[in-house]
């Protein structure tokens, strides 16, 4: 078998072009690789199942634009089960609204899709002086959400037309004022309370452990008195500032550089001018336009005919508040500053000269050119620094992609060390100690960054040692670590933590004492409330917590006030216990009517939302959406039954 295919090498060649290439065509890179590796489905919408791949890869997604966007966000809430499974949920919510717009055929048209991404503010950011798409930072904006610019178009469009499903609830959402008052009053109505505090602090001095008593408690608790796992590590940064340095300039480049640029280096131009302004909004009506049309077009005849009398027509008649008191003065600007059309004016003209009527989208300007400042071209010394450090940056740009591949090439092929990379592309080995998996606090840069983190304390790098591969932690730069030496979360041996473990076992059993002291007084004054001992009443609401704990204001509000007074006490955890009286019920006081109607409007959108919530949830049985992995809450009430038995 073996000797067949030695001797027939460009037929067997042959063979497999034609088993394995049309599978890539139907398919994709993409598509072969899923169709041999999707993993188990952990949900399913319909037909559609949602693969354990495409939940990594989508939580990966998710963290990584985090940890972008929060440098300092603990790395742990992103691994948390709770965090993984929102992802999950995500990933279901976006199948079950993508199926309802398909069912519902909602598309969205060209014009649509042209309308959107002309109003996006990020998209117009990235125009150019004349008004055309920078075509280059367009690409890069879709590539760092790992898309072509078609790819970013497709989804602008498919987010719009799932954008559909629910729009209709959320432009008709709204709630009756009737309806509304009714549900604020309740909301916000208020109580008359005593609260008597029974406080744990108030009770330590009546604790005094024994050692088996601390004993005990250290054995139940090893998780409280664990130290975190630590690494000391080293590590290479490869960025433009380090190419730079190994980038050197001839005199002749520096000069033709200098000769090329000398104009722009030198400063911009600048002009200053006067304006009459005429307001007219760009909604307005034909006639009203016109009617501003008119009126500007009569001040401009009055300018040219006395161009002298400019300022005091522009202090009589110009709507532009903040020039007019100045005669239209609008000091000097250079390109930029203006909107378009009015900086085309202004640099198209003379100085002394009077525009004709420029429309802009504050309505219609007459410009005088009053000066020109033209910048002073500076000598090739005073701009050496300053052409040195542009040369190099352009060049560092220009090899950074090169030099990158080459670094992750050789921190992965030599993974036992970081000298080989630091050697051949002249980097600096640093240190750190006692790094954790979260950064440090007032940590910055590489050692703040969670996906380099992550990397460090990965199982490959904690393992074997080996380089971690290289992470990009910020905009061109690559950074690359291996840990020296690695120190495993440990439970603290009891001799160590013995003044601790005393401070916790005196504060759980103080706690213990206050809500047996609260629990005790509770039954007391209910049966005999004439002997009760309590401070002076107070009036609690929701948007008048007067500083009491939330469960404490919780348990106020949520009292049976059908008989009163009422008791109610209030296990307050690590702080105590709380008994409170609820005395009498205060109504609510009429908002003013600004406020009632803020109050009304934020309703109407509590009730839009839960109607999206409801008509979510319907949609999730019409197209029989189930999540098949189990969701960290059963997960724990699993594990706390287990426990149990």
């Amino acid at each position: 078998m073996f000797d067949f295919v030695r001797k027939h090498t460009k037929i067997m060649m042959f063979v497999m072009f034609l088993l394995i290439i049309p599978s890539f065509v139907l398919f994709g890179v993409d598509g072969y690789n899923n169709l041999s590796d999707k993993g188990e489905t952990v949900a399913r919408v319909g037909s559609h199942d949602i693969s354990q791949g495409e939940w990594d890869e989508a939580h990966k997604s998710e963290s990584d634009r985090l940890r972008a966007s929060i440098p300092n966000l603990d790395a742990k809430l992103l691994d948390s089960p709770q965090a993984r499974y929102a992802t999950l949920e995500r990933l279901v919510r976006d199948q079950v609204l993508q199926q309802a717009a398909d069912k519902g055929r909602l598309t969205t048209t060209d014009a649509r899709l042209a309308r959107e991404l002309q109003e996006n503010p990020t998209i117009a950011s990235l125009r150019l002086p004349d008004g055309k798409l920078d075509m280059d930072r367009y690409r890069q904006l879709a590539a760092s959400q790992g898309l072509t610019p078609e790819g970013f178009e497709a989804r602008v469009r498919k987010d719009l037309s799932v954008g559909q499903v629910q729009s209709a609830i959320n432009s008709t959402g709204f709630a009756a004022a009737s309806v509304a008052d009714l549900a604020l009053n309740a909301f916000f109505e208020k109580r008359e309370v005593q609260i008597a505090n029974f406080a744990a602090a108030d009770f330590i001095s009546k604790v005094t452990p024994t050692e088996a008593e601390i004993g005990a408690f250290y054995k139940a608790n090893p998780a409280m008195f664990q130290e975190p796992e630590q690494a000391n590590i080293e590590y290479v940064t490869l960025d433009l500032d380090a190419v730079k340095k190994s980038i050197s300039l001839n005199e002749a480049d520096l000069r033709t550089y200098y000769d090329q640029n000398a104009a722009r280096l030198s400063g911009t131009e600048e002009r200053r001018a006067s304006h009459i302004l005429i307001n007219v909004a760009k909604d307005a009506s034909a006639a009203d336009k016109q009617k501003a049309r008119t009126q500007a077009d009569e001040l401009l005849a009055t300018a040219r005919k006395a161009p002298d009398n400019f300022a005091d027509l522009a202090k009589k008649n110009s709507q532009d508040t903040g020039s007019a008191v100045n005669g239209g003065d609008l000091d000097y600007f250079a390109r930029g500053a203006m909107v378009k059309p009015f900086e085309d004016a202004a640099f198209a003209m003379k100085k002394g000269d009077i525009s004709d009527v420029v429309t802009s989208d504050f309505g219609f300007h007459i410009i005088k050119l009053t000066d020109i400042k033209a910048p002073k071209q500076r000598s090739f010394e005073e701009l050496r620094a300053g052409i040195e450090t542009d040369l190099k940056t352009q060049q560092a740009q220009r090899k950074y992609a090169e030099l990158a591949e080459a670094f992750a090439n050789a921190v992965y092929e030599q993974s036992d060390s970081l000298k080989p990379v630091a050697d051949k592309l002249k980097l600096e080995i640093k240190t750190a100690a006692n790094l954790a998996r979260t950064p440090a606090p007032g940590a910055t840069g590489v050692l703040a960054n969670g996906k380099f983190l992550a990397a460090v304390f990965g199982p490959d790098a904690i393992e074997k040692k080996h380089n971690t591969e290289a992470v990009e932690t910020a905009s061109n730069q690559l950074t690359a670590g291996r840990i020296v030496k690695y120190t495993p979360a440990r439970t603290l041996p009891l001799a160590d933590v013995a003044a601790r473990v005393r401070e916790r076992v005196i504060a759980a059993r103080a706690a213990d004492l206050a809500k047996k002291e609260g629990q005790d007084k509770l039954a007391a004054w209910k049966a005999a409330p004439a002997s009760a001992t309590l401070p002076a009443a107070v009036v609690l609401s929701r948007d008048q917590a007067q500083n009491v704990p939330q469960p404490l204001l919780l348990a106020a509000l949520r009292a049976n006030t059908s008989t009163l007074p009422a008791w109610v006490g209030v296990d307050l955890g690590a702080q105590g216990y709380a008994v409170v009286k609820v005395n009498s019920i205060v109504p609510r006081a009429a908002p003013e009517a600004a406020a009632a109607k803020r109050d009304r409007e934020q309703y109407a959108k509590w009730w839009t939302n839960a109607e999206n919530q409801a008509y979510y949830e319907l949609l999730k049985e019409r197209f029989k959406a189930q999540i098949l992995a189990p969701s960290p809450a059963k997960l724990s009430k699993d594990a706390a039954i287990s426990a149990e038995k």
